[in-house]
């Protein structure tokens, strides 16, 4: 271990504090933007229910505007799942036992986690650049802008598993933790 390296209190070894300290401001950022869509998915549902029972025509824009809101809370918040290692997984390799093979693969897995991000930053790009002609219908957004929130998604999500798999790299997989699974003793 290094001068620049701490541990957590369970153990496992964490990023340079420089690097720590950027994680958290960016994971930070990435969640109040999360909340922020939350909530606004939820006054604009609540908005949407009142206005069936007021005597006034309901506007198109807040329906619109929660879906554009629960895309951007599904991409925005997708690099914190990286770093916290709460995606959906497979986590049989976990179980095999020794440490080389659960360290191979927890690199692998986060350089394919990479490699799709940077394909989906790419075509968010894309997206980006050639959908600004488009509006939607009610709100006469820009598409282009759903797009780019999108991308900032995957740009989190790149950096992060880049991240995460130094760190398998360096200092191997967490240990396996066994939820309701009995091991076998030798």
């Amino acid at each position: 271990m290094t001068a620049d390296t701490t541990t957590t209190d369970d153990g496992r070894r964490r990023l340079p504090p420089w690097l720590d300290r950027i994680a958290r401001v960016a994971t930070a950022i990435e969640l109040t933007l999360g909340v922020a869509a939350l909530l606004l998915i939820f006054g604009l549902v609540l908005l949407q229910a009142a206005q069936r029972y007021l005597p006034i025509d309901g506007w198109p824009w807040t329906g619109e505007l929660a879906r554009f809101s629960l895309v951007w809370l599904t991409f925005v918040t997708a690099g914190v799942l990286v770093t916290r290692d709460s995606h959906i997984s497979i986590e049989m390799i976990d179980m095999v036992p020794g440490d080389l093979m659960r360290r191979v693969v927890r690199v692998v897995s986060c350089l394919i986690v990479a490699a799709i991000g940077v394909g989906l930053c790419l075509e968010a790009w894309e997206l980006t650049q050639t959908q600004g002609i488009l509006k939607s219908p009610a709100m006469q957004m820009p598409m282009s802008w759903l797009y780019a929130v999108s991308m900032i998604g995957f740009v989190s999500v790149v950096v992060r598993s880049l991240i995460a798999a130094g760190q398998y790299a360096v200092y191997g997989a967490p240990e396996p933790t066994y939820d309701d699974v009995e091991m076998p003793t030798a």
